[in-house]
């Protein structure tokens, strides 16, 4: 049955835009109250576009979360760029994250230009004050970005401790416009199971792994469905797709406790999100320089037409 359209529903489609690591996931997860994108300390973490939905009341945002603007560099960082031009262009207002004390980058610099060339809303957030220990750099931060692009808002924010994030969604929830809400209140990602499973798995990886090995690994869910026993356990099957010998068996570790440590950290976050019992099996393959092949990428679920 369609939804019916009340006539004080408003809605805005809102990209989260800014350079790698900057916090635009954690920004992302604590506006919804729940994960929906996955963090690491490492950058370029995001490679897909990740939705969110965060609806209260009459209002409807609809958040794309984009990959962290760099120079690319493989295959696979040809698509992440353009996903994040691609979402700029198809949305109502975006939100440009900065982290705060820092200068403006060549690719915040970039965002803005096209934010000019759209006439583009935009709020600008700027996140982890709390590892200012002097705020007084934040005034002279807000005057320079204020001066680069008349922001619709200038929020300093926290994704860590939660500061400044109902001003935010207050701000961002101006920017909504009259129209039917295109997802049911108690949505909260466009993202199939599967594809979270994945996510989920390789965020345990990011966090549990040093250095460039990370960037080589991809996961993909083979399986995933719940027994017919009536016992409520998902039976999930991922497999871990490295770039080299090397790395598989970094990847699985001595004895296969790093696999092993992977696997019981992913199985927590599972059960907590699905909130169901889950039997995780974690097979690791190499296929080299995957990120630069194409037929592995289309395999792997990004779009052949982004790769140029």
């Amino acid at each position: 049955m369609e939804r019916q359209m009340t006539s004080q529903e408003r809605t805005a489609f809102i990209a989260i835009v800014g350079r790698p690591n900057v916090g635009k996931s954690s920004l992302l997860n604590r506006m919804l109250g729940q994960k929906v994108a996955i963090v690491s300390s490492k950058p370029q973490t995001t490679r897909t576009r990740i939705m969110g939905v965060l609806t209260e009341g009459q209002v409807q945002l609809v958040f794309i979360d984009t990959p962290g603007l760099h120079r690319p560099r493989t295959k696979l960082g040809n698509y992440m760029v353009k996903s994040v031009t691609q979402s700029v262009s198809g949305v109502d207002a975006c939100m440009l994250v900065v982290e705060a004390g820092s200068e403006p980058s060549p690719a915040d610099l970039d965002l803005i230009a096209k934010f000019k060339e759209l006439s583009m809303p935009a709020v600008l957030a700027i996140n982890k004050i709390d590892l200012l220990e002097d705020k007084s750099p934040l005034m002279a931060q807000i005057v320079k970005f204020s001066q680069l692009y008349p922001f619709e808002a200038v929020v300093p924010v926290s994704a860590q401790t939660g500061d400044g994030m109902e001003d935010l969604v207050g701000e961002l929830q101006k920017l909504s416009q009259p129209g039917a809400h295109f997802f049911d209140e108690d949505t909260l990602t466009d993202q199939p199971e599967r594809v979270i499973a994945g996510e989920i798995v390789r965020e345990k990886l990011l966090r549990l792994l040093d250095k460039e090995i990370p960037h080589g690994l991809a996961v993909v869910v083979e399986r995933m469905r719940e027994r017919d026993d009536g016992s409520g356990i998902t039976d999930i099957s991922a497999t871990i797709y490295c770039e080299r010998d090397t790395h598989k068996g970094i990847v699985i570790g001595k004895g296969g406790s790093m696999l092993k440590k992977v696997g019981a950290y992913a199985r927590e976050d599972m059960e907590r999100f699905f909130d169901c019992k889950i039997n995780l099996q974690l097979w690791v393959k190499v296929k080299e320089d995957w990120r630069n092949r194409e037929s592995v990428l289309r395999t792997l679920g990004y779009d052949r037409n982004d790769f140029e």
